[in-house]
């Protein structure tokens, strides 16, 4: 297990959510001002953004400066790798990312390789060369899609074993609060056509088990299936291990208020878990205001 004390690693898909403004961040927040004003509630943060294309080496610069010590970007690849190559011939795309992102250094959490709904189980020999090739320094989930990989047969139990074999961790990605969801609202029928509807796992291969989990628009609605994480997250930190917990909602503008509501879930279960902390824009109001929070 991880050499450090185990923590709880929880944020939201992005850091920089400009309607967050006057809810999370405070009224009149700076674009600049959005991941240190994000870094004093949350240890980590997906980075979705590099899906569609790398980031300048400035804004890499600027995302070091302004995260915190312990701070942890979860980036995923590119597309280009992942959809488009779908792994093969990505030596040269692949090094491109990673030289890019490398001087965030010790921010880096784990990298996520989002594969592409056709990646079966025929594909294995190109997913662990892929694996196989990638830099031992750093560490990486692995987030499937395809329908046999939830089969809970021999090719589910292939690439789990390949993954742990890698050092790599298998991506929880829960959607059950998305689907269960009666909102007809444009963000949630949108979010219901593009994400998959796949069983639930609560895998935990190495000391980083990582989960995405895609909420029911009403926060209040998602609360059994939340107990249900909060007691495996709970166990895994028993374990000694360190999971990463991604709160998604439709259009992201509860996703702080969904990570939140999971804290405070797993803290009634483990002591070792914080209360959450004040958001910034709770900061700003009144002290009459606050106290009702």
């Amino acid at each position: 297990m991880a050499a450090s004390a185990p923590r709880l690693y929880l944020g939201c898909p992005v850091w920089a959510h400009a309607p967050w403004r006057g809810a999370f961040f405070t009224r009149d927040a700076r674009r600049e001002e959005f991941l240190p004003q994000y870094a004093q509630v949350f240890a980590t943060s997906e980075g979705n953004s590099t899906f569609y294309g790398l980031p300048a080496p400035d804004t890499v610069a600027r995302w070091a400066a302004e995260a915190p010590e312990g701070f942890r970007f979860c980036l995923k690849f590119p597309r280009a790798i992942t959809h488009d190559l779908q792994l093969v011939g990505a030596e040269a795309a692949t090094a491109e990312f990673l030289d890019r992102v490398a001087p965030l250094g010790a921010k880096l959490g784990p990298f996520f390789l989002q594969l592409h709904a056709s990646f079966g189980p025929a594909r294995r020999r190109e997913l662990e060369a892929y694996l196989r090739a990638l830099p031992a320094d750093r560490q990486y989930a692995v987030e499937v899609r395809h329908a046999e990989f939830f089969a809970g047969g021999a090719a589910e139990r292939d690439l789990e074993a390949l993954l742990a074999d890698c050092g790599a961790e298998r991506v929880n990605f829960d959607t059950r609060g998305l689907f269960a969801s009666t909102a007809q609202d444009e963000f949630t029928r949108d979010a219901r056509r593009k994400k998959p509807r796949v069983p639930q796992r609560t895998t935990a291969l190495t000391p980083r088990p990582f989960v995405r989990f895609v909420g029911d628009p009403e926060i209040a609605r998602n609360a059994a299936i939340l107990d249900g994480w909060a007691d495996v997250v709970a166990r895994w930190l028993a374990e000694g291990r360190s999971p990463y917990f991604f709160t998604h909602h439709p259009d992201d503008a509860l996703a702080p208020a969904l990570a939140r509501d999971f804290q405070r879930r797993v803290r009634a279960r483990t002591a070792s878990v914080p209360e959450p902390a004040v958001w910034p824009a709770e900061r700003e109001r009144p002290p009459e205001q606050l106290s009702l929070l």
